[in-house]
């Protein structure tokens, strides 16, 4: 597995505290990888496989495609 996410050129600033949750964290990632010129398609995709599993693994999808700060 490599540290590189799918879109590197993708900058995402997440906050993750108490207050966070997966949706809006998603929605937040759906929205940069849309402006970044992503097709739908592909947002979609990871939309799907993000909300398949639980905030963990919400988490750990987002930083496979962005990068995260």
């Amino acid at each position: 597995m490599t540290d590189t996410p799918k879109h590197p050129d993708v900058q995402v600033h997440l906050s993750t505290g108490h207050d966070a949750n997966a949706f809006m964290l998603i929605s937040t990632v759906r929205r940069a990888l849309r402006k970044a010129g992503v097709p739908l398609d592909e947002i979609e995709q990871f939309a799907s496989d993000a909300m398949s599993g639980d905030y963990d693994h919400a988490l750990t999808t987002i930083r496979a495609w962005v990068q995260v700060s």
